[in-house]
């Protein structure tokens, strides 16, 4: 690939998208510092009230974007091809399957594998339904499902479409809505998508950079046997930052390297943890009975509202779930819509359920149906620490301390969360870059500065989250305003699609 000169670069870059962003996150960094509580006040105001007027409308959009995901598939706009009629998938099967599931993911997948059954365990709703064995082992499933993945995959085709079919040279959101928007796409209507876009990104690395990385913090503070401190966290973010800043550099080649190195830790982790932790039936049995659960209660999962508010379940974990997706939705779609070139709309998103769904699904029924399997077998009071503690992060250690060598099975854990983020923030670097530029070629590559910039814009607001209280309700917060306006647009680019697509069929 081509990479822009120094010399017209000035006059290639898009200002207002890169510039007001960076403002903005500027202020939030300041306000987060300085003003933590009064921040976080006006924060959970915004939510409950989005959350509570218009919490039907995020479920509504994740079930419709799950089902035009199974028309796509399997109607006649399965067989059009992203590239040239005869064109063949630039990447192979792993390649791009490693690279879509891990863009599509940060070390978020690790630790909430191993924790969110505890999250769920002890709600009201759970007892509602039934046993904590059934229910708290089948919503991790649910809420990283089918319809979290229809967001990627659905956009993914979009992006593909635009990006190979139409070839455009603009790798913006705002393009994407052009067969709806037409002209108005280069006007404010353009703009005003193209900056909504930028801050629900930086809004989403925000949550997922701010939720897990203590949880590194705590394995460097319990292998050194010091106490964990901002100090340690802040550190991480920056190794991880160094990481993926010099990934991104080397281009797509840096970055199938770095996934390919992820997947196999990944596996490595897991396979240890099913054939070591000495819980190996237990979590097939369960995880087995997770998916049938899964299945046969879905549309109702999806659909739940909880109107009388007996136990909030929705309002506090599927609509910020929907909502973290969505926000997710600018970077990771992009990415994996650019690496499907050659491939058909029917193989785009039946491959991202098959490589999604298969990763996702393996890592929260081995890792969480271990965590499980320690809590009801009686070998650890799982429940009784956390809610002493109040810490997921030291919780989560001594789970993995059960497992022979927890030493090195904490240095694996640290090393895979650090190359799961480094991965995931090569391609929303790669992406934000490219969105900087008035106008880019499928075939070129922002230059080298723009991908530094972006590098340490996507640090920033984690690192003030850090100094703030990141509790996890506050983080939920971010993503759900977020979303909010994102979910309209995710509407309009996919009407866009059916437009386009069937003119050109």
């Amino acid at each position: 690939m081509n990479s822009p000169s120094d010399k017209s670069l000035k006059k290639k870059i898009d200002w207002t998208t890169t510039a007001i962003p960076f403002l903005v996150i500027l202020l939030l960094c300041l306000s987060f510092m300085a003003l933590p509580d009064t921040s976080k006040n006006i924060l959970e105001s915004i939510r409950f009230f989005l959350q509570e007027a218009f919490g039907t409308w995020y479920l509504a959009v994740g079930l419709g974007v799950f089902l035009i995901s199974l028309y796509l598939a399997f109607s006649r706009y399965g067989s059009l091809r992203l590239g040239a009629a005869n064109e063949k998938p630039r990447y192979s099967n792993f390649a791009w399957g490693s690279m879509m599931f891990t863009s599509g993911l940060a070390a978020d997948i690790l630790f909430y594998s191993l924790c969110e059954w505890i999250l769920y365990a002890q709600d009201p709703h759970i007892a509602e339904l039934g046993s904590i064995q059934d229910w708290s082992s089948t919503f991790p499933l649910f809420h990283w499902g089918p319809v979290p993945w229809s967001f990627y995959v659905v956009l993914a085709v979009a992006f593909g479409f635009m990006l190979h079919v139409r070839g455009c040279r603009k790798q913006k959101y705002s393009e994407a809505c052009r067969p709806v928007l037409g002209n108005r796409t280069d006007g404010l209507a353009g703009k005003l998508i193209d900056l909504t876009a930028v801050f629900a990104l930086l809004a989403g690395t925000a949550t997922t950079f701010s939720l897990a990385t203590p949880l590194m913090g705590q394995i460097v503070a319990d292998l050194l046997g010091i106490e964990n401190s901002k100090w340690i966290t802040i550190l991480i973010l920056a190794v991880t930052c160094l990481v993926y800043t010099i990934s991104v550099l080397g281009g797509m080649h840096g970055i199938i390297r770095l996934a390919a190195s992820c997947v196999y830790l990944f596996l490595a982790l897991l396979v240890y943890v099913l054939l070591m932790g000495g819980e190996t039936r237990y979590i097939i049995e369960t995880g087995f009975s997770s998916v049938g659960n899964l299945i046969q209660n879905f549309i109702g999962m999806a659909t739940y509202t909880d109107p009388q508010r007996t136990t909030s379940f929705p309002q506090n974990w599927t609509i910020f779930y929907w909502a973290y997706w969505m926000v997710w939705c600018v970077a990771a779609p992009f990415f994996i819509g650019n690496i499907s070139r050659g491939r058909t709309v029917r193989q785009t998103i039946l491959g991202g359920y098959v490589f999604g769904l298969g990763g996702t699904f393996t890592s929260f029924i081995i890792l969480g149906n271990y965590s499980l399997g320690l809590q009801v077998s009686g070998k650890l009071d799982i429940l009784n620490m956390y809610t002493q503690s109040g810490d997921l992060y030291t919780t989560i250690t001594a789970i993995v301390r059960m497992l022979p060598l927890a030493p090195l099975v904490l240095i694996l854990l640290a090393v895979t969360m650090i190359a799961f983020y480094a991965t995931s923030f090569d391609a929303i670097a790669l992406v934000a870059s490219a969105y900087s530029y008035r106008e880019l070629t499928n075939e070129e590559e922002p230059h080298m500065g723009v991908k530094i910039f972006w590098s340490l814009m996507l640090i920033l607001l984690p690192i003030a989250l850090v100094f703030s209280d990141s509790s996890m309700a506050n983080l939920q917060t971010v993503s759900i305003i977020a979303a909010f306006p994102i979910a309209f647009i995710i509407i309009l680019i996919i009407a866009s699609f059916f437009k386009d697509a069937k003119k050109y069929l």
